[in-house]
C-alpha cells in the first residue's frame, strides 16, 4: 500500500509532506478553493501534522502547516495530497 493519501484520509498524529494541491471533489469551486489553500500556505513541500479532529464525523480537522495551525473541513482537505512520513507512514504501507 502506498503512503500517498488525500489529507482528508489522515488520522490524528499523521505527519506528511504536501505533494499536490487541487483536484479534489469540490466541483466548480475547485480553482477558488485551490487559490485559498495556496494562500494559507498549503503548498507542495509544506510539512503537515494532523493534531485534532472534531467529534462529529471527525470534522473539522486542525493541522500544523509548517509553523502555523489551520482548521479545515475534510471535504476541503480532499484537495490536498500528502506523502506520509514519521511513525505512521509504516502502518500505511
Amino acid at each position: 500500500m502506498s503512503n500517498v493519501i488525500q489529507l482528508s484520509e489522515a488520522r490524528v498524529g499523521d505527519r506528511g509532506v504536501i505533494t499536490h494541491v487541487g483536484g479534489g471533489r469540490m466541483g466548480e469551486h475547485d480553482s477558488e478553493l485551490e487559490r485559498r489553500l495556496l494562500e494559507l500556505g498549503f503548498v507542495e513541500g509544506a510539512q503537515v501534522h494532523l493534531i485534532h479532529q472534531g467529534i462529529v464525523r471527525r470534522d473539522p480537522i486542525a493541522l500544523r502547516v509548517d509553523d502555523m495551525t489551520v482548521a479545515l473541513r475534510r471535504r476541503e482537505a480532499a484537495n490536498l495530497t500528502i506523502q506520509l512520513n514519521g511513525p505512521f507512514a509504516e502502518a500505511a504501507e
